[in-house]
């Protein structure tokens, strides 16, 4: 999951928490905020109680009786005025019950016991729980919209900042880690952040990129350097040991020469694959050729029909006559589909088979495929193969050598993926995907 998507599933998660926690504890809240407000209601009633008999005195209550009562129409408040009995505590709240009118109500009752003119008298004044309970729906309504309020915009506010302080990452991710294919062709511009981590992370990137990028071009530089030079001597040495072998009437002699020209010819073989691949990667070959697939994949197996005859290998060929590759160097596709079918049929079985077939759907790539039922590769093996002079392990006392390897870069240099599947003893598969932009379903060319 991306680093965006997590932090906003965390935001979101965590405003939601908070909105479930808020809605469980604010009945309990709103009750606590209602007896609060009731009970400073109720002060300030006796406090006004109070002024008023300082006043205007006791008597303005009384009016000649003994005690004093009075409630609301509906009831909802009370206040009563009598002599307090002894004993009685000076001031207490508390919800009780009282008789009204032959009526049992629950009220919230203030209690105080003041003294005037030497005489203690017992102030109540009473409110019912009804009154005081009809104010929390409304406002538990009212503070839940409001918290829902809050909860988004400040879960709007937190996504948009959260992007905001993130594209400086998105971006490197975009330019520099996906979809590059090394060699690292494109200049590395910084990206433009205040971060002090994304531009730490941006310009270590960049560093690795260009140290990836020098120690490339001085391998190709060597290869191509050493490549050039080996071929000299190696010419020389050939042509000494053929005058040599030409002045030797022995045949011990000559067979021991013979020998050691074949191990010279393996040399050259070599040298040449890597002033192949050197001269690929330097963009030595144009790109400027059309060619009909079904016509290529003929051609390479007109040009190995030998050795699929010598193996007593069995060759199929589903290829459809309507698709061609443009803009691509026809020699060097040639070489990729000979070495992928030369391995294929080097590393088959006796009487073994080969099927060689592509698939296509519109707007998608082209995919050539060619699978044999050879003995297959080690699991450990399949990262490598691709590797100059990668030896296969158990699979194969001589290696993929460096066939692969000039598969391998013909196929970066016309922008091939490459996929291979394979299992030991039965068989690999191989896939050759050319980018959708490079064919068309169209009649081949004329040979």
């Amino acid at each position: 999951m991306k680093l965006l998507n997590k932090l906003t599933l965390y935001h979101t998660l965590s405003k939601t928490v908070i909105v479930i926690l808020f809605t469980a504890l604010l009945p309990l809240l709103v009750k606590e905020i209602a007896s609060r407000y009731t009970n400073t209601a109720l002060q300030e009633q006796k406090n006004k109680v109070l002024q008023t008999i300082e006043k205007n005195g006791i008597d303005y209550y009384f009016q000649g009786d003994s005690s004093y009562g009075s409630y609301t129409m509906l009831k909802e408040e009370y206040i009563s005025l009598d002599a307090a009995p002894a004993g009685f505590p000076a001031d207490t709240i508390e919800t009780t019950q009282r008789i009204v009118e032959k009526d049992t109500l629950t009220y919230r009752v203030l209690s105080h016991v003041f003294e005037y003119n030497h005489k203690k008298y017992l102030l109540e004044i009473g409110k019912t729980l009804a009154a005081i309970d009809q104010y929390n729906a409304p406002l538990q309504r009212v503070a839940l919209y409001a918290l829902a309020g809050l909860i988004l915009a400040t879960l709007l506010i937190d996504l948009f900042f959260t992007r905001l302080l993130l594209r400086p990452l998105g971006i490197i991710i975009r330019t520099k880690l996906l979809n590059r294919k090394f060699p690292f062709k494109e200049s590395h511009p910084p990206v433009n952040t205040s971060t002090t981590d994304f531009r730490y992370l941006d310009d270590s990137i960049i560093d690795l990129m260009n140290k990836i990028t020098a120690a490339f071009d001085k391998e190709r530089e060597f290869t191509s350097n050493a490549s050039h030079e080996l071929m000299t001597p190696i010419s020389i040495l050939q042509n000494k040991m053929e005058n040599l072998m030409d002045s030797m009437p022995q045949e011990d002699e000559q067979e021991k020469i013979t020998g050691m020209m074949q191990t010279l010819n393996r040399l050259k073989k070599i040298v040449r694959s890597l002033l192949l691949i050197s001269r690929i990667e330097n963009n030595q070959f144009g790109r400027q050729d059309n060619v009909a697939v079904f016509d290529l994949v003929k051609e390479v197996r007109e040009e190995l029909e030998d050795r699929i005859e010598a193996g007593h290998i069995s060759i199929e060929i589903n290829v459809s006559r309507s698709f061609t590759l443009y803009s691509v160097n026809r020699d060097l596709l040639f070489q990729l589909l000979y070495n992928l079918i030369n391995n294929a049929i080097r590393y088959n079985k006796k009487s073994g088979s080969i099927s060689i077939s592509d698939e296509y759907k519109a707007g998608e790539p082209y995919v050539l495929t060619i699978e044999d039922t050879g003995i297959g590769i080690e699991k450990a093996d399949l990262p490598f193969i691709f590797d100059r002079f990668k030896k296969a392990g158990s699979t194969s006392p001589e290696g993929f050598g460096i066939g692969l390897s000039i598969v391998k870069s013909i196929a970066q240099y016309h922008g091939i993926d490459l996929k291979l599947v394979s299992e030991k003893g039965l068989g690999t598969t191989c896939s050759v995907i050319f980018p959708a932009q490079m064919t068309t379903m169209l009649p081949p060319l004329p040979a």
